[in-house]
């Protein structure tokens, strides 16, 4: 099992940025494909990016491609979201997630993810 706890979030003008973490307890980090969604008030919850266990693959939703990066530092069992470019509709909860089978190819399903972090807001004003 893990526990995901998720910081960064803040109040930001159009085209900043923000980096955004998530740390994981427990020892088996490393054997988790970690993901970032994103739901806004009245939207259904949104696939971000995910990542391997190694960090060695990375896929982006088009929303967010070429604006937002993925990582992963296994050894501070942590993940990271780097946001540039903010638009107002980035505005959102944003969640990370962990997903133990690492189903490359259903990565950007909420469903497949087997734990949750509570969330972090990102407001971005215009």
């Amino acid at each position: 099992q893990v526990q995901l706890v998720e910081s960064g979030g803040g109040l930001v003008q159009a085209g900043g940025s923000l980096k955004l973490s998530c740390a994981a307890s427990g020892r088996t980090f490393s054997s988790y494909t970690m993901g970032w969604f994103r739901q806004a008030p009245g939207k259904e919850r949104e696939f971000l990016a995910a990542i391997t266990r190694s960090g060695g693959n990375t896929n982006y939703a088009d929303s967010v491609k070429g604006r937002f990066t993925i990582s992963r530092d296994n050894a501070k069992k942590t993940v990271y979201l780097q946001m540039n470019s903010l638009k107002p509709e980035d505005t959102a909860v944003y969640y990370c997630a962990a997903d133990r089978e690492g189903n490359w190819l259903r990565v950007y399903r909420a469903a497949n993810y087997d734990y949750w972090g509570q969330g972090t807001q990102v407001t971005v004003s215009s």
